[in-house]
């Protein structure tokens, strides 16, 4: 039988660590990469090719949300778990338009983490508990009508968004993507326009409610 190959993305090397602990309890499972942000996490992703890739949804250079958003897209074959510290219904929506396959909570992965994983291999979905309740609870709840602005961004407006939020400067940004600083700055304007934000303290406060960076 074939070794399911698997990838941690975690900014956290203990965490990384625990995970590979319990995940090489199963010999018939392989870590294959280790990644300490999400545009590493992509990078090995593509090089590596795992069959599941565990994420974290709060990593620097480019979040989980994003990282999931973009694994998904280039590589469709992946199973994307995410984990997370937060029962919210803002991250477990935006995580599962990304595209993810499960949803676990950091503080049940000691006891969910392997049934998690095999779950997503198999093409099935798996919510920690706290989360399944939260997803029954806001499905059943009428929703006002309205556009959410950020979902109006394109996926590079995404990650310029984060690296603005993160106080990158516009040289910064552009050396990391490969582009101008021109361009990083119409990118940025396009941005503050769709988002209607005015200053980096309102950007970097827009970014930790949406769950974009986190403030530690």
């Amino acid at each position: 039988m074939t070794a399911l190959r698997i990838l941690l993305a975690d900014d956290h090397t203990i965490v990384r660590h625990g995970l590979r602990r319990m995940i090489e309890e199963r010999p018939d499972w392989q870590v294959v990469a280790e990644a300490s942000d999400g545009r590493q996490a992509i990078k090995l992703a593509e090089l590596h090719k795992p069959d599941v890739a565990i994420v974290d949804v709060a990593m620097p250079l480019l979040n989980g949300i994003e990282t999931t958003r973009q694994l998904v897209r280039k590589m469709p074959r992946v199973r994307v778990l995410v984990l997370s510290m937060h029962v919210d219904e803002v991250y477990v929506t935006q995580i599962l338009k990304a595209g993810a396959a499960g949803y676990l909570l950091k503080d049940s992965a000691d006891t969910d983490l392997l049934q998690a994983i095999a779950a997503v291999a198999q093409g099935q979905s798996f919510f920690s508990p706290a989360i399944a309740r939260l997803m029954v609870e806001e499905y059943v709840r009428p929703r006002p009508e309205g556009i959410d602005r950020y979902e109006t961004l394109s996926d590079r407006e995404r990650e310029i968004f984060q690296l603005v939020a993160e106080a990158k400067t516009n040289k910064e940004i552009a050396a990391l993507l490969g582009i101008s600083p021109s361009t990083v700055e119409t990118h940025r304007a396009k941005i503050i326009q769709k988002l209607d934000l005015h200053s980096a303290t309102e950007i970097a406060l827009y970014a930790v409610r949406r769950g974009v960076i986190r403030v530690h």
